[in-house]
């Protein structure tokens, strides 16, 4: 238990003062007791019956006097708060054959379009984050409720270079770790600052079943590492990833930096990537079938530990025992001391 006030806390040294001003009010008591009885003009009208019990009620209040001040410091506990809600991080590939326009205009565009349409689809209590890969991949925004924000990021994204699937996975589950206030996953080799190459490094290893990730790519997989062993890890951390086809199986040639390149849709490569992990997969080009994405990815019931203040719990503890002590204190003496 934390306190947001924790000087307050002085204030219950005031409780054993309380108790010594008792006593001596009690000790007062029996001294005028025993020299006023003497001569007979002190008379015990309530009977010889209620020994002790005359010290209940103001036992009772001095519990709830201890309770209030306590109060006054605003405890906070951490509580395991149930919510529905989930994080989904939208990966984008952004290599050069993103560029071609088997998919009208382009399959950037095609993507982009996508992954917008997905973005005004999602429920309040989603999060979403934007993770880029070419031949190396970065997270451009952390997962936000702020839909204009993410809007405006993918709007921004334009086709690089050569393609790592790989690293696209494991940045996105990276920064889905961290979000969940975790150790990262992976190591970081900024030797290229704009497209880092990123690998997994020895970490224990938690479990993000409210987390997904949304991968918009062609499946062309020309560099390191495996997006095998990217999808293994991800199905590892609870992680599932949905796989969105962007382009065509027959596909189309297109200039890149000076090379003529054929260049495909890989379904089989993305159709693995998405059973391996238990997530789907879904072509952009099928805007029936892409609907079907919506539906697939509602947001889970999760369990998050939470910083919960206590202060009204313990001020309405006071006050109920401060009514059981002014309850006992009128049955058994007919007034409130």
């Amino acid at each position: 238990m934390s306190f947001i006030w924790p000087s307050l806390l002085l204030m219950l040294f005031l409780v054993p003062v309380l108790v010594l001003f008792y006593l001596r009010l009690q000790a007062r008591r029996r001294r005028l007791a025993a020299r006023y009885g003497s001569l007979g003009l002190v008379h015990d009208t309530q009977g010889s019956g209620l020994g002790k019990r005359r010290h209940v009620p103001a036992t009772i209040f001095l519990s709830g006097i201890t309770i209030l001040l306590f109060s006054l410091s605003r405890p906070q506990a951490t509580v395991s708060v149930p919510k529905i809600q989930g994080t989904v991080m939208l990966t984008f590939d952004v290599s050069g054959s993103m560029a071609a326009d088997d998919l009208k205009p382009t399959r950037m565009e095609a993507a982009k379009a996508a992954a917008k349409q997905f973005v005004q689809n999602q429920p309040t209590g989603v999060s979403i984050g934007v993770v880029v890969f070419s031949d190396g991949g970065i997270s451009v925004q952390p997962p936000t409720d702020n839909r204009a924000e993410t809007l405006e990021t993918i709007d921004r994204l334009v086709p690089r270079r050569g393609t790592s699937i790989g690293n696209g996975i494991l940045v996105a589950l990276n920064t889905i770790v961290i979000d969940a206030g975790d150790p990262p996953i992976l190591n970081t080799n900024t030797n290229n600052s704009s497209d880092p190459k990123v690998t997994p490094v020895p970490a224990p290893q938690g479990w993000y079943p409210s987390a997904v990730i949304v991968l918009l790519t062609d499946g062309e997989n020309n560099q390191d590492p495996d997006p095998a062993m990217a999808a293994q890890l991800a199905a590892d951390l609870g992680v599932r990833v949905y796989t969105v086809g962007i382009g065509t199986p027959g596909g189309t040639t297109l200039e890149v930096e000076g090379f003529t390149v054929h260049t495909s849709l890989d379904e089989p490569m993305l159709q693995f990537i998405a059973s391996e992990t238990g997530g789907a997969y879904y072509n952009a080009g099928n805007e029936e079938e892409l609907r079907k994405i919506y539906n697939d990815l509602k947001p889970k019931l999760s369990i998050k530990p939470e910083e919960m203040e206590m202060t009204s719990i313990f001020a309405g503890a006071g006050m109920i025992v401060f009514l059981l002590g002014g309850l006992l204190s009128l049955l058994w003496f007919g007034h409130v001391p």
